[in-house]
């Protein structure tokens, strides 16, 4: 009875409360998963380099803005970095659900269903809700700013507040920054073009565009004074804008139209989907108005680079719980026009032919592991056949070097680095970064300069003659640990009597 009071004091209804408590139950096994997952391995290792003293960008690289790298460095480890995950969906759950009400104040019905949707799309591994990704982070502040914004009840500077909301958002990933503007065109579709009206949604936007910039002027201040502005600039944002269709073939000679159609394309659809909203504006109800506003920038933002991985869908699924709220719940007309555009988000993987993880097998083989039936290197191997690998070299550098002995990993995994909290002599940490923003040249003078005490060359990793070279002159004993070649730097002594399992 306490309980329920306590919840109702909070204004929580009871099945929301319960909603909460199952998201929180299926987020146990992601608390429990091994260190394997690319992305998160570089976010854990700049993490740990940042509370190292290590400048971002300048020490230490990689090419999205940082807040998601301080939240890293708060973590320090994988189960606090999903733990912070669990703590910030579950709010950004309850945010969803104040939007909603917000919009259909009325439909309790709509409410249950899109937040019950909202829940499970970024709860389940099948977009890798399971993962700690920057979307998964960014959309909770983008909808508090949307929530700001809408509710009838406004506080005073809302634009102004909202901006900062909606540049928290952008600091996560450059890509949230596509959401603001629905609000903008939300507000010049719908209002009555007087000149009032037209001055203050010129008010508004500026207000909005000034709280937009200046948490990002202000990392502009603090990355001048580390002596890293421009590495800042280029990774952060100049960098993304390669991801523009990145994932189709190597087409720069082809003609202009030829090489940016589809980003062409995509764009005229998004102002055709705008143009439609505008000239039906009358006959529509203001929140189809901006839904279909939303989805039609999100959906412009998760299909920029082109690329296939499911979390970048995350953006657009608040939007779609809605929609798919109203086709299963509002007896309107607009349950009817809400196919529409549902039929063109789901075109999107279908297209793209974007991956997905069935949810299922994660939770089975969670359970199987905590009754006993399989061990821990199964459990592991089932994530990635180089996991059990990645431990075992780790335990291996841990237990051979001091906190402050450099090592290089080569290869497509930044695991090594964010298991033992060591680096490398410069600030690329898989080999892909080397590739795309460097050379393998330039990274053997960076080795030479500052000869690592270790040299890991990973299964399967890509030649790399040069490095090899280095090796032959300057290291010696190698340890081979299940295909993962250790290289010691030349009168560096192992510890006494080391075995290897």
């Amino acid at each position: 009875m306490k309980t329920i009071n306590t919840i109702k004091k909070l204004h929580i209804p009871i099945w929301l409360f319960c909603l909460l408590v199952g998201v929180l139950v299926l987020r146990i096994p992601s608390l429990f998963e091994p260190y394997y997952y690319g992305d998160e391995m570089i976010y854990l290792a700049l993490g740990n380099a940042i509370k190292k003293g290590m400048v971002l960008y300048k020490s230490i690289h990689d090419n999205k803005p940082p807040l998601l790298y301080l939240t890293a460095a708060i973590a320090g480890n994988l189960f606090w970095f999903r733990a912070i995950l669990a703590i910030w969906h579950l709010m950004t759950v309850f945010v969803f659900w104040k939007l909603v009400r917000v919009l259909y104040p009325k439909k309790i019905n709509l409410q249950k269903v899109s937040t019950c949707v909202f829940a499970l799309l970024t709860t389940l591994p099948l977009l890798e809700g399971n993962i700690a990704n920057s979307e998964m982070f960014m959309i909770g502040p983008t909808m508090v700013g949307f929530l700001i914004l809408l509710r009838k009840n406004q506080i005073s500077g809302a634009p102004l507040v909202a901006g900062l909301a909606f540049s928290i958002g952008a600091l996560f990933k450059i890509p949230a920054a596509f959401d603001m503007p629905a609000i903008v065109l939300f507000w010049i579709i719908t209002q009555n073009f007087s000149s009032k009206d037209i001055l203050i949604t010129i008010k508004k936007t500026v207000l909005l565009a000034v709280g937009f910039a200046v948490p990002i002027l202000v990392t502009f201040v603090y990355y001048y004074f580390r002596g890293a502005l421009s590495e800042y600039f280029i990774a952060a944002f100049g960098q993304n804008f390669g991801y523009l269709s990145s994932f189709r073939p190597d087409d720069t000679r082809e003609p202009f139209l030829t090489r940016n159609g589809p980003l062409i394309f995509r764009g005229l659809t998004l102002l055709s989907g705008l143009g439609v909203l505008f000239l039906a504006r009358k006959k529509l109800s203001k929140q189809f108005i901006f839904l279909t506003t939303w989805l039609l920038l999100t959906m412009f933002a998760v299909t920029l680079s082109e690329r296939p991985y499911p979390h970048y869908l995350i953006q657009s699924i608040p939007v779609v719980s809605i929609m798919i709220g109203i086709l299963f719940t509002n007896k309107k007309i607009e349950q009817t026009l809400v196919i529409i555009p549902l039929l063109v988000f789901f075109a999107i993987p279908v297209y793209y032919k974007f991956w997905y993880y069935p949810s299922a097998p994660y939770y089975v083989r969670y359970l199987d592991f905590v009754s006993g039936k399989i061990t821990l290197d199964q459990y592991r191997s089932a994530f990635g056949n180089n996991v059990n690998v990645d431990y075992k070299v780790a335990r291996f550098v841990i237990d051979n070097t001091t906190k402050d002995d450099k090592i290089f990993v080569w290869g497509d995994n930044a695991a090594i680095y964010a298991i033992t909290n060591r680096f490398p002599p410069f600030k690329y940490v898989v080999d892909y970064h080397i590739n795309d923003f460097s050379t393998q040249e330039d990274t053997i003078q960076a080795l030479n300069a500052d000869l690592p005490k270790f040299i890991v060359i990973l299964p399967n990793s890509q030649e790399f003659p040069d490095l090899v070279g280095l090796i032959k002159s300057k290291y010696g004993t190698e340890t081979l640990i299940d295909g993962a070649q250790i290289w010691r730097l030349l009168n560096t002594p192992l510890r006494e009597n080391y075995i290897i399992d």
